[in-house]
C-alpha cells in the first residue's frame, strides 16, 4: 500500500524545508510554494514580503496578506534567535529533534546547575531516524537549557547556555 510512504515522516518534512530554504536563499526567487497531498508548504524571502503577498493573495481582500505576514516573520525567528544567541552558548550543528537523555525516563545529560566539560555530549539529535551525540564545544556551568525533550531544534540554533 503506498498511503503511508505517501505521508512524509517529521523528520523527512523539515529536511525537504531545510533543502528548500537553500535553494531559495541562493537563487533570485522570492518565494517557492509546494504542495503534495493536503499538506501545503510556501517560504518567502524577508524582504520580499510585501511585493509577494498580493499575487498570493490574487483578487481577494487586503486581509488575507496581512494574516500571511506573520508567518515569514516566525521562520526568520530562528535565524534570528541564531544571531542573538549568547556567545557562551553551545550550537545546534544540525536540524533534527532535540534529546536531553539518552532514552525516556534515564537522567538528563545535562541540568541546570551542573558543570560540563569540552567534549562532554549534551544530548541527542534525531535527525533522519539516526540520534547524533551532540558534545559540548564549552567547559562551565549550565545555566540555561533551550529546547524541551523532543523539541525540533534547527542547525545552529542554541542548545544550552554556559557559564564559564
Amino acid at each position: 500500500m503506498s498511503t503511508p510512504e505517501a505521508k512524509p515522516d517529521a523528520q523527512g518534512l523539515i529536511e525537504l524545508i531545510d533543502r528548500l530554504e537553500e535553494l531559495l536563499n541562493a537563487s533570485e526567487l522570492s518565494e517557492i510554494e509546494v504542495e503534495a497531498g493536503s499538506t501545503a508548504l510556501l517560504l518567502r524571502k524577508p524582504g520580499t514580503l510585501g511585493a509577494a503577498a498580493p499575487s498570493t493573495a490574487g483578487a481577494g481582500a487586503p486581509q488575507a496578506p496581512a494574516a500571511q505576514r506573520p508567518l515569514p516573520a516566525a521562520q526568520s525567528t530562528p535565524s534570528s534567535a541564531a544571531d542573538a544567541a549568547p556567545a557562551n552558548a553551545v550550537i545546534a550543528p544540525l536540524t533534527g529533534l532535540f534529546y536531553g537523555a539518552p532514552s525516556p525516563g534515564a537522567q538528563p545529560y545535562v541540568t541546570v546547575g551542573a558543570v560540563v566539560s569540552v567534549g562532554q555530549v549534551i544530548g541527542l539529535i534525531e535527525a533522519m531516524k539516526l540520534f547524533n551525540e551532540i558534545k559540548s564545544d564549552r567547559a562551565g556551568r549550565v545555566v540555561r537549557i533551550y529546547p524541551e525533550d523532543g523539541a525540533l531544534v534547527k542547525a545552529k540554533q542554541p542548545l544550552i547556555e554556559v557559564e564559564p
